[in-house]
């Protein structure tokens, strides 16, 4: 059974391949696997670990396209579900020079929004330590009703709640209601990823260590905020501090986020004891041991081709 299961989106990212243009500028588009939750899951996979996905995509080309990448790259697709009733979702995506990007999204609805209760696998979710999610899942139901059964259920069998907000103003309503949607997932989360800019968009705090306290204060006893080349700060338990990381020439920054988490949950669970009883140091380790594999992401293009085996990291 999978070490880390995560629970979301799937879809397709057409990149362009200019970079430095703008959507309607770029001649061309690249096709990649792509998705939040679904590139922590192939990143886990690649380092050596176990990982299911459950999730929903069309039950058309890029579907099936998209089920294969992950079954190729040893995912557990059995909670995988298709769609006759929405196509998969699309994203386009452009590059800048500084390597950020600029989104357009076709989901409305795309097929992972149809993802409801009755699609939960239970099993998947009663097994490993982790169950990963993001907020976007969050955004609609019935999507948003399945990921809070899924939650409750990995609470229920004791399972690590991994969740990474990703925001994505475009895809929700309004400001206000991304918002509230993500604060949904604070409360149950053992484990929380953020960056600058979403900690501030959580918390109202300017400060990294004034954000994190926030967040903390509400009951999350992990708290890990990355900050690109700089490597990320950390509130864990009774540790707090910053890791560095060695900056790299960044290509392409789609999915150095997920390559992160999925670094972390990795390190987490080649661990026998639980993440609270770690001591400073193996903190330190598994956050430095994520901020290499995100390091790595970024110098290639996508994000699931560009996840590294534990060999390309050395």
């Amino acid at each position: 059974m999978p070490d880390v299961t995560c629970l979301g989106e799937l879809l397709i990212d057409f990149t362009s391949v200019t970079p430095g243009a703008s959507i309607m500028a770029t001649p061309a588009f690249e096709k990649h696997a792509g998705g939040g939750p679904a590139n922590v899951a192939v990143g886990v996979c690649r380092l050596g670990g176990s990982a299911a996905f459950l999730g929903m995509v069309g039950n058309d080309e890029f579907g099936r396209y998209l089920a294969g990448e992950l079954a190729d790259r040893a995912v557990d697709i059995t909670g995988l579900r298709y769609s006759d009733q929405a196509h998969t979702t699309l994203a386009f995506v452009a590059l800048r020079d500084d390597g950020e990007r600029e989104f357009i999204f076709y989901r409305n609805p795309g097929a992972d929004m149809l993802y409801a209760p009755a699609d939960v696998d239970a099993s998947l979710l009663a097994a490993g330590r982790v169950l990963h999610h993001g907020s976007i899942s969050l955004i609609a139901e019935p999507n948003r009703s399945a990921t809070l059964q899924a939650v409750a259920i990995a609470k229920s069998h004791g399972r690590i709640i991994s969740f990474d907000p990703n925001l994505r103003l475009n895809l929700w309503p309004n400001a206000e209601a991304a918002f509230s949607g993500i604060q949904l997932g604070i409360p149950t989360a053992d484990l929380l990823k953020v960056s600058a800019e979403e900690l501030t968009f959580i918390t109202g705090e300017q400060s990294i260590d004034a954000g994190m306290a926030a967040l903390t204060a509400r009951g999350v006893p992990v708290v890990v905020v990355t900050l690109g080349e700089e490597g990320c700060a950390y509130v864990w338990g009774p540790y707090r501090g910053r890791v560095t990381t060695t900056p790299r020439p960044a290509v392409d920054t789609t999915g150095a986020g997920d390559a992160f988490v999925a670094g972390l949950l990795y390190g987490l669970t080649r661990v026998s004891t639980s993440h609270l009883a770690l001591s400073h140091d193996e903190v330190k380790n598994i956050l430095g041991f994520a901020n290499t594999v995100a390091g790595h992401v970024v110098t290639k293009r996508g994000a699931i081709p560009a996840m590294p085996t534990l060999a390309e990291l050395r």
